[in-house]
């Protein structure tokens, strides 16, 4: 008698899940005796990100009230989850981002997700100093602001700054995976791209910001202000002998202080944009930039 279609299909499912199953185990890691260990947990980052604003920020971020006069009490209660998320999250990276080849020491790895995790909150103050400088910066240049409340409540730019500079303290310290995911998080809330492992300097003012890409090289100094659909990127990639890419190798702008770029510039290459200079809008830049420059269109030429 021939074999039902649901006797096909439940074979059919069987022969899958069993491929899948082996494909998978190849790219999840295992301890010492062959355990498997953690793998971060998107969920909890979000949970750890949304903490972090409302240490940051206090007030603004919170879903049942806010009453001043706990304030120390709730952030301590904050930065204590904080630590404990983080401290987890840290430990899973590591494991995720061990060589395959090698025995994963779990007791290592705790101790220095421990270690690192007392780094990010030693580093709490300085975030806080430097996104409060951020918020000063966006209602100093922008004549539409109201108040500073009104740009931590509603503006995209500072949100995804907050994800920014949390990622790169961990870049910072040394933290495998997690700066990345939290960037692409603010990327998909706010559709601003900031690599984690950008520098950037105090004062960064982003204006609507939906479509601005900062790459992993780019340095930018104090004062800047950049508006929306900003491309700071690579015009090419370094390869070696192979014709594989190189790693890490600097590719993007240099931008120096007190710079302003206006809507959907790109900027390619590692150039060095001068101090003072203004870029206009819809430009296209592959060279380097004098100091107290203006570029706009009708003074720049097409590079090959």
């Amino acid at each position: 008698m021939n074999d039902t279609l649901q006797e096909q299909m439940l074979r059919t499912i069987q022969r899958t899940v069993d491929t899948l199953q082996k494909d998978v185990r190849s790219l999840r890691p295992y301890g010492a005796q062959g355990l498997e260990l953690p793998m971060p947990n998107v969920k909890r980052l979000k949970q750890f990100v949304q903490l972090c604003r409302g240490i940051i920020f206090p007030g603004y971020f919170v879903s049942d009230g806010y009453v001043s006069h706990s304030e120390k009490y709730l952030i301590g209660v904050n930065v204590e989850q904080v630590s404990l998320i983080l401290s987890s999250e840290i430990y899973a990276a590591l494991c995720l981002n061990q060589e395959s080849s090698k025995r994963i020491d779990s007791t290592c790895l705790q101790s220095k997700a421990h270690e690192m995790t007392i780094s990010f909150i030693e580093g709490l103050p300085e975030l806080r100093r430097l996104l409060n400088l951020d918020v000063e910066a966006i209602y100093d240049g922008d004549p539409a602001a109201e108040s500073y409340g009104e740009i931590v409540f509603a503006y995209p730019g500072i949100r995804a700054l907050i994800n920014y500079r949390v990622a790169h303290l961990l870049y910072k310290i040394g933290v495998p995976l997690l700066p990345r995911v939290i960037t692409e998080m603010a990327h998909s809330e706010t559709g601003i791209d900031i690599h984690p492992f950008a520098t950037i300097g105090e004062r960064f003012a982003i204006d609507h910001g939906t479509g601005i890409v900062i790459g992993a090289t780019a340095i930018i100094g104090n004062n800047v202000k950049i508006y929306q659909g900003v491309t700071l990127g690579a015009k090419s990639f370094p390869t070696d002998k192979d014709g594989n890419i190189l790693k890490g190798e600097p590719r993007h702008p240099i931008i120096e202080d007190d710079v302003v770029i206006y809507a959907q510039a790109t900027i390619l290459g590692r150039i060095r944009i001068g101090k003072c200079s203004t870029i206009g809008g819809n430009v296209w830049v592959t060279k380097d930039v004098p100091a107290f420059s203006k570029i706009v269109q009708n003074n720049v030429k097409n590079d090959e």
